[in-house]
């Protein structure tokens, strides 16, 4: 049941851009053999980075099934493993394929993360996997292991992974479950999986506890879950909640409660993870909505439910500021930074942000800034950003680079990169517009 449904408190300010932003280009995919499309790096305790490419790498799939890699700081890339290159795609990938998120490496030193699709006994449902440092990888769990008239009641599609305080990690599937409408679960780390909750519990007509969720949990410091649903709630257009560890799932916040002229000003469909502040308060992202139309916002809820929406995407002439902001927000010196995965400066490309909540955002880097559009060599639509322990920042784009080898409609583009950004006490980005060796 909504415990809240606040009036979203909308800020239309201009955002700022500071001039002649640069960044590095660490590493360019396409090279035969290597994966295609990067998710979501994490970086390890030996400081290397490790990420997963949805495509590409030596599997069965058409363009191949998708990679795990590692890099250095330096950009030298090792492809550690190529999904689903035993078998016949897509009746026999055992390991899973098409990893949409990124990794995480937990207590033990392995890497945990999951796929997409496959798994064991010929079912499309997803895995659940751990990977060595050196490569060696397990799969722990294959989902729609557990079916009712037709229905992967286990859930279908896990959507990232959390470890929590007690050693088992958490995690979300966007659909299966006992109403087909997506799950959260619990797994232990030797692959025993538990499902916490189904999506659409309550109002199956239309899922007033939220649906579909497309992003994994946080654990916050009260010791709960808090996650985003991209659908249902009272008004269908996702939702904010918590789950307890034992299951017990409070929707805190359903998205549009004062729609105007079919307008979401307080945001729609979040389609990302949420992140928890010193302050306590949590800030994520809305793909669509906001005061100017479908642009995406920036929200901020308290634990209790009360939402503010701190932006509103295309605030400026030709959404110069970005739009579609899709992807985890990251928490470092002081402030907000986030991305785009579209507009900007250029046209395309998406953009590089920071906010804080007292003020509109500043946009750091515009994407497609090196080459005309679709050749973007600097990359185009950035994912999720992290802060690596020398305080820079790092991100992947699911296309553009140097190498214009993968096809769209016909138009070649590039298959994705990996970036750095070095923040500096105002904001500029210092970074030499330099790219290193891995290219």
């Amino acid at each position: 049941m909504t415990r809240m449904v606040s009036a979203a408190a909308v800020v239309v300010a201009t955002a700022m851009a500071l001039p002649a932003q640069t960044l590095t280009t660490v590493h360019s995919f396409g090279r035969r053999g290597q994966g295609l499309r990067p998710n979501k790096l994490v970086q390890a305790t030996d400081g290397n980075f490790y990420g997963t490419t949805y495509v590409g790498g030596v599997g069965a799939c058409p363009r191949g099934c998708g990679t795990v890699f590692k890099i250095t700081p330096g950009g030298s890339l090792k492809t550690l493993y190529s999904f689903c290159t035993q078998g016949e795609f897509p009746e026999t990938c055992p390991d899973g394929y098409y990893p949409v998120v990124g990794l995480l490496q937990a207590a033990n030193g392995d890497i945990y993360g999951t796929t997409s699709q496959g798994g064991a006994n010929g079912s499309a449902g997803g895995t659940v996997f751990k990977i060595t440092p050196a490569g060696k990888l397990t799969t722990l769990y294959g989902f729609c292991s557990q079916v009712i008239d037709a229905v992967c009641t286990d859930g279908l599609g896990p959507q990232g992974l959390v470890q929590a305080t007690g050693g088992d990690f958490f995690g979300t599937t966007q659909d299966g479950g006992a109403y087909n409408r997506g799950t959260a679960f619990k797994i232990t780390p030797d692959g025993k999986l538990t499902r916490l909750y189904s999506f659409c519990s309550q109002g199956h007509a239309n899922c007033t506890d939220g649906a579909a969720p497309e992003a994994a949990v946080i654990q916050a410091a009260d010791g709960d879950f808090y996650g985003t649903t991209n659908s249902g709630g009272a008004y269908g257009q996702g939702t904010v909640f918590s789950i307890t560890p034992s299951g017990k799932l409070t929707t805190l916040y359903s998205f549009c409660p004062q729609a105007i002229a079919d307008v979401c000003p307080d945001g729609q469909y979040p389609e990302t993870s949420l992140v928890q502040a010193a302050n306590g308060d949590f800030y994520g992202t809305t793909f669509y909505g906001g005061a100017n139309g479908n642009y995406g916002t920036v929200f901020q809820i308290t634990p209790s439910g009360v939402l503010t929406t701190l932006y509103s995407f295309c605030s400026e002439t030709d959404c110069t500021d970005g739009a579609d902001p899709a992807l985890w927000l990251v928490l470092g010196n002081g402030e907000i930074y986030g991305t785009t995965g579209d507009y900007g400066a250029n046209g395309q490309g998406g953009t590089i942000f920071k906010i804080t909540p007292a003020g509109p955002p500043i946009t750091l880097y515009s994407f497609c800034s090196q080459g005309v559009y679709p050749a973007c060599t600097d990359g185009e639509g950035p994912g999720s950003l992290i802060q690596a322990a020398n305080g820079d920042f790092y991100g992947t784009t699911f296309s553009g680079g140097a190498n214009q080898i993968c096809t769209e409609n016909k138009y070649k583009y590039g298959c994705g990169t990996i970036f750095s950004l070095s923040p500096s006490p105002d904001g500029a980005v210092r970074a030499p517009a330099t790219t290193l060796a891995g290219q």
